[in-house]
């Protein structure tokens, strides 16, 4: 979600920005732009141990919150890579975006993988969640900051208890405004680039020759769009101290000091406020009501 594909890995911000867009040519535009560097994506992620350590935190961060053999929805689920893991892992999945070539790569995924008895894929944008196949699902699943291309995430929870059981849970991997690393790089002359977070009304971005704003949303502030019916179980930070997504190399060139630095990152993560800064953090609420069934896996 930053200015170029490694600074947006995860999910398909086309979806966000295509489905606010009321513009179905618009739309369309952003969804091709998205389509077109989709192969970009898995091909960034590939030899990239920093990434793959964030990965797999959201994923045991979602075993521990959603019972085993549970039904997930993903919003933004770009090219399958999370579906995939957590099908993987004994979750069935129902996957959504909205860019072709996104949704391509993630059938192709699900079908090499031999997963079609686990994972379902769907064109679907997480602002008309009334056209969503297969629910109600034991949990509503986003990853990597594939929501922050909205300014206000109230429009998305309104339409969540159509897809969501009672009980259910909601586990959203977010930006927020406060992220170390990036306010580091004051210090290396890249002022604007250490403050953008803070901007009021977000920052620039841009992707294939298209420009969108995103927007950085604090604990606080994504909570509070639940209201009541939804209590929060758990937040936690996500690369507080370690670096940003796009960076391959320390993992790689120094691997003591990132030994290090993610050591750290495991034991003040879950405790504020680190809990609420890093690259991204995870919030993790349950929708009130009866919870669902645990299914082995």
């Amino acid at each position: 979600m930053r200015d170029s594909v490694a600074d947006s890995i995860s999910g398909s911000v086309s979806d966000a920005v295509g489905g606010a867009v009321g513009d179905s040519a618009v739309r369309a535009t952003i969804a091709d732009a998205f389509s077109r560097t989709a192969p970009k994506y898995d091909a960034f992620a590939r030899d990239h141990p920093h990434l793959t350590r964030m990965r797999h935190k959201v994923y045991e961060h979602v075993e521990r919150f959603v019972p085993a053999g549970s039904s997930i929805l993903e919003l933004n689920a770009g090219t399958g890579t999370d579906a995939v893991a957590l099908a993987r892992r004994g979750f069935r999945v129902h996957a959504t975006d909205i860019a072709p070539g996104m949704l391509a790569l993630a059938r192709d995924k699900v079908e090499r993988f031999g997963l079609e008895d686990r994972v379902s894929v769907q064109d679907c944008s997480f602002l008309e969640l009334a056209r969503v196949e297969g629910g109600p699902f034991d949990a509503v699943f986003s990853d990597l900051g594939g929501l922050n291309c909205i300014d206000d995430l109230r429009p998305v929870v309104a339409q969540l208890d159509l897809v969501l059981r009672p009980g259910g849970v909601v586990v959203w991997v977010l930006m927020p405004p406060i992220c170390l690393w990036e306010l580091g790089l004051a210090f290396t002359g890249q002022i604007r680039l250490a403050f953008r977070r803070l901007a009021r009304h977000g920052t620039r971005a841009h992707l294939e020759g298209r420009h969108f704003d995103v927007h950085y949303f604090t604990p606080e502030r994504a909570a509070a769009a639940f209201g009541d019916g939804y209590e929060v179980l758990a937040v936690e930070g996500l690369s507080v101290i370690t670096p940003t997504a796009e960076s391959k190399n320390l993992a790689k060139r120094h691997r003591d000091l990132y030994r290090t630095l993610a050591w750290l990152d495991d034991r003040i993560a879950p405790h504020a406020p680190a809990s609420g800064w890093g690259d991204f953090y995870i919030l993790t609420l349950r929708r009130r009501g009866v919870a669902p069934k645990v299914v082995a896996r």
